[in-house]
């Protein structure tokens, strides 16, 4: 095995849009339940964050519209299907807090990344607020003026 039990093993997949598209207040990490043919799609690196989304449901939560490819040594029968629901392994008292805020307050939870601890796949779910097209604006402007600093920077030093 490559790493020991309960270190970070790299992230399998990154949801960057959701960090352009909203305001991150809280992150949870939760497990999350799979099929084998899923835990092998995503050992290789073949999943998709982009656009999915969770929710809470009958005191679960479920992850919706995240892309798992199909595994290619699998046959057709055994596969699974790559956008289906899936349910998310979180504590009562983490369901209960989340509930609350997402039915008081308009946040919404959003898959920020997925990875390996140990053996498990985790998801590390946000607890988020939509942007405005002018607060999308001005993160860019200042993305913006950091990058010709540093660049500035830089070359400041080589003079």
């Amino acid at each position: 095995m490559a790493g020991k039990e309960g270190q970070h093993s790299g992230t399998v997949a990154d949801n960057r849009k959701a960090r352009h598209d909203y305001f991150i207040d809280e992150s949870y990490e939760a497990g999350i339940a799979l099929t084998g043919s899923e835990i092998k799609s995503v050992r290789g690196g073949r999943v998709n964050l982009r656009g999915s989304y969770a929710r809470v449901v009958n005191g679960e939560v479920w992850m919706y519209d995240a892309h798992i490819s199909p595994y290619d040594q699998s046959g057709t029968y055994f596969n699974h299907e790559p956008t289906r629901p899936r349910k998310l392994l979180l504590h009562r008292r983490e369901i209960s807090r989340i509930l609350g805020q997402v039915e008081r307050q308009g946040f919404t939870l959003v898959p920020l990344r997925m990875y390996f601890k140990g053996r498990n796949a985790k998801i590390d779910l946000g607890l988020a607020r939509g942007k405005k097209l002018y607060d999308k604006r001005d993160d860019i402007a200042n993305r913006e003026a950091k990058r010709d600093i540093a660049r500035a920077m830089k070359q400041r030093s080589r003079d």
